[in-house]
């Protein structure tokens, strides 16, 4: 079985902002540290193809960084 790499569109994400949308919030099967606060979708896809792993995104409650 491949290792899955788990995760989530960020809370605090402004439109427009050309800022990486995506944090990693687990790994599981796959020898991987990531050391990056936020990555870009192609650079998940990077890190997936290298290690051999599949991509599987998080649903969150549906806040969408409205924050109070």
């Amino acid at each position: 079985m491949a290792g899955q790499i788990f995760y989530r569109e960020r809370q605090k994400v402004k439109d427009g902002s050309k800022t990486p949308r995506f944090r990693v919030a687990a790994v599981s099967g796959v020898d991987l540290k990531v050391y990056a606060g936020h990555l870009r979708k192609n650079e998940l896809d990077q890190l997936a193809s290298a290690v051999g792993a599949q991509l599987v995104e998080l649903k969150g409650g549906g806040s969408k960084g409205l924050h109070k």
